[in-house]
C-alpha cells in the first residue's frame, strides 16, 4: 500500500485518452468501499465524460480551470436525508478514488466544491448542483478529475516526515 501512498499526487494536466469503462468501476467500487460514519452510507457519485459538461465544470471555483482538460470527473456527493457526515464520509471516499487511480497509473486531483472559493458564477456548490440536476436533499464535496497525467510526478519521499509534528501521549512543544 505504502507504494501507491507515495505515488499519489495531484495531476493537472491530462493526456487526451478516455478512461476505460473497467477503471472507472473499480475507482467507484473503491469509493463504496470507503467507510461512512455509522455504516449510513449515504454518499452517491456522478460520473461525466461530457467535454462541454466537463468545461463548465471547470468554472465553478477559480482553482478549477484544469476540469475542462480531464476526460473523467467524478462527483462526490451526499444524500443528507441519510446522514449527518457530509465532508468526512465524502473526503474518504475522495482518497479512496485518488488512491485508486494512483494504482491504476492514472492522475487525480481534488477539486474542492462544498465551501469553495466563489468564482464568477456565484457559489461553487450552488452553480455544480444546478448544473448536474441534484436534487435539494444532496450536497457535493467536491470533484475528482482523473484522467492520464501528461507527466507522472515524483513520489513522495522520506524527507517528508516530519518528526517534530508527531506527538506522544499528548501535545509537546520542545
Amino acid at each position: 500500500m505504502m507504494p501507491t501512498i507515495r505515488n499519489r499526487r495531484s495531476v493537472r494536466r491530462y493526456l487526451p485518452k478516455p478512461v476505460e469503462p473497467g477503471k472507472i468501476h473499480e475507482l467507484l467500487k473503491a469509493a463504496f468501499f470507503a467507510p461512512t460514519a455509522k455504516n449510513l452510507r449515504p454518499t452517491e457519485f456522478i460520473v461525466i465524460e461530457s467535454l462541454p459538461t466537463a468545461e463548465k465544470l471547470s468554472c465553478a471555483t477559480p482553482y478549477s480551470a484544469f476540469a475542462k482538460h480531464a476526460p473523467l470527473l467524478i462527483a462526490v456527493c451526499y444524500d443528507a436525508q441519510k446522514a449527518r457526515r457530509f465532508q468526512e464520509d465524502c473526503a474518504m471516499a475522495a482518497e479512496n478514488i485518488y488512491l485508486e487511480a494512483t494504482a491504476q497509473g492514472l492522475g487525480a486531483c481534488y477539486i474542492q466544491i462544498a465551501e469553495g472559493t466563489e468564482a464568477e458564477v456565484g457559489p461553487p456548490e450552488d452553480y455544480v448542483r444546478k448544473l448536474l440536476a441534484m436534487p435539494p436533499t444532496h450536497r457535493v464535496l467536491c470533484l475528482m478529475a482523473i484522467g492520464y497525467p501528461e507527466t507522472v510526478p515524483a513520489p513522495h519521499a522520506d524527507s517528508e516526515y516530519d518528526a517534530a509534528r508527531v506527538h506522544r501521549e499528548r501535545f509537546r512543544r520542545e
